[in-house]
């Protein structure tokens, strides 16, 4: 499984300034600042047609991957975001369902439906474990996984954390329920969460004890998928520091960090972690002990 890729993308949400000077980058100048950071690619939604042709034209011979985004409440609703999504040849399309039955048995042939769509398109979706979505609750999304197996999961650890508030240090029976979803996991979307705050600067020192239990979950999760996938498959990771009201602001309505270079550390320790992954399962068979 040497021949196994990650992808680390840039979310082009959360290049959005949201500044009290008012100064926005251009959407060229988002993506020049991305290729030349070397990220591998960008993630994007998919649901304005005019916004995709924009995007389209601008990655145009950049080389760089994308993944789509779109929160559907229909059937025709995904319909119409895979169509965008060709549009600018998506790795997968990550699914937000849009809508939220109290009951699990009315959401199976929306997910059903959702699934079969994408499959006759050829297109791979994945759904996102976000709050005030479906998936807001981890145990509601897991008995939507037992009813529903085709229902593959694009992991945000910061949504199940924070939704659930669950105590530091994790339980031993929290920590499990989330191996469920990870075990599930397909693709990440990345930020560390505390259980009061979705996005936590990462650069703090009173915020490395979260920083450090989402390394240990993304690596549980890098070591699941590595079982799961084949030979040559690419495992998308999506930097996604938003801006404010998800960035924590001073008194002046400012980033208290500078999420760009926090993005830029978040790639390193997340490269930094799939390879120690690789690494540690090719030493495996040195030692005697099985994978």
């Amino acid at each position: 499984m040497t021949s196994q890729r990650l992808l680390v993308l840039q979310s082009l949400w959360a290049m959005e300034r949201r500044q009290p000077d008012g100064f926005e980058r251009s959407l060229d100048e988002n993506l020049a600042m991305i290729q030349q950071a070397g990220f591998d690619g960008i993630s994007t939604s998919c649901n304005d047609p005019g916004r995709v042709n924009l995007i389209a034209r601008a990655l145009n011979g950049s080389g760089l991957a994308v993944e789509g985004m779109c929160f559907p409440q229909t059937i025709d609703h995904l319909k119409s975001a895979i169509d965008l999504a060709k549009q600018i040849n998506v790795l997968h399309l990550n699914v937000q369902p849009d809508i939220r039955p109290r009951r699990v048995s009315d959401c199976i042939p929306l997910l059903d439906g959702w699934i079969r769509v994408a499959e006759e398109a050829g297109m791979p979706i994945y759904f996102e474990t976000h709050r005030n979505r479906m998936t807001t609750d981890l145990l509601f999304t897991l008995d939507l996984m037992d009813e529903v197996p085709g229902m593959r999961i694009l992991a945000d650890l910061s949504h199940i954390l924070l939704g659930r508030e669950f105590w530091y240090p994790i339980s031993d029976e929290d920590e499990a329920l989330v191996r469920q979803g990870l075990d599930r996991a397909w693709a990440f979307h990345g930020r560390v969460a505390s259980r009061e705050q979705i996005q936590v600067e990462i650069t703090f020192p009173q915020h490395r004890i979260w920083l450090d239990l989402f390394l240990g979950g993304w690596k549980y999760g890098f070591r699941s998928w590595r079982k799961r996938a084949g030979t040559g498959a690419c495992l998308s990771f999506t930097c996604e520091l938003g801006p404010q009201p998800y960035a924590i602001t001073d008194r002046q309505g400012k980033d208290t960090t500078d999420r760009w270079e926090e993005a830029l550390l978040l790639r390193s320790l997340v490269r930094d972690l799939f390879d120690s992954v690789a690494s540690e399962e090719q030493a495996l068979p040195a030692r005697g002990v099985a994978i």
